[in-house]
């Protein structure tokens, strides 16, 4: 008996050494986390610099200097995406003071809570806007780059009015209340 409890903590050991080193590297940057609040609660976002650090920088850095407070989302389809970003019009033809950015595009794919940076027709035309998408969508995959993930709040996601029409105008759209970067967060 003692011989076989033995090998169980053996067991257990390795199994635990293994484990504990893959959760700290699971635990949050703050530096690399977003909250956005919305009228409904917050969303934690999970920004992914190894996939798009030009692309992570910019959200940083407009969140920073409070460019998202009050913007709205402008453009919301039930089962697509949410789309906010518009910092200069608000209607999603606007955006930061800054350069657009080169196309960062990754293997990741677009499924429920990967978030995403809009663009224009050209593929290095993305600069404030983005998106958090509700559903799996292929299409967008290779085409778009990604820059996170929402980790905690996709409830509250799910809750952004709903646009109408092909292209998901909103009337009277939710806005986002406040956005920080996490190391930032008071």
């Amino acid at each position: 008996m003692t011989r076989l409890f033995g090998r169980f903590l053996a067991a257990a050991f390795v199994v635990l050494a293994f484990a504990l080193p893959a959760a700290a590297q699971t635990k949050p940057d703050p530096q690399n986390t977003l909250y956005l609040d919305t009228p409904y609660g917050r969303v934690v976002i999970a920004l992914r610099p190894d996939l798009a650090p030009q692309h992570v920088e910019r959200l940083k850095l407009l969140t920073r200097e409070g460019y998202y407070n009050n913007v709205p989302f402008h453009r919301v389809i039930d089962g697509f995406m949410a789309q906010t970003g518009d910092g200069q019009y608000g209607n999603g033809t606007g955006g930061s003071k800054y350069p657009n950015l080169p196309a960062e595009f990754s293997n990741v794919p677009f499924k429920r809570g990967v978030v995403g940076m809009a663009r224009a027709s050209s593929p290095n035309s993305a600069n404030s806007q983005f998106f958090i998408m509700f559903d799996e969508t292929p299409s967008l995959n290779g085409q778009y780059t990604v820059v996170g993930q929402v980790v905690s709040g996709m409830e509250f996601v799910d809750k952004i009015k709903k646009g109408s029409g092909a292209g998901g105008s909103v009337s009277n759209p939710d806005k986002i209340v406040k956005m920080q970067v996490a190391a930032d967060a008071k």
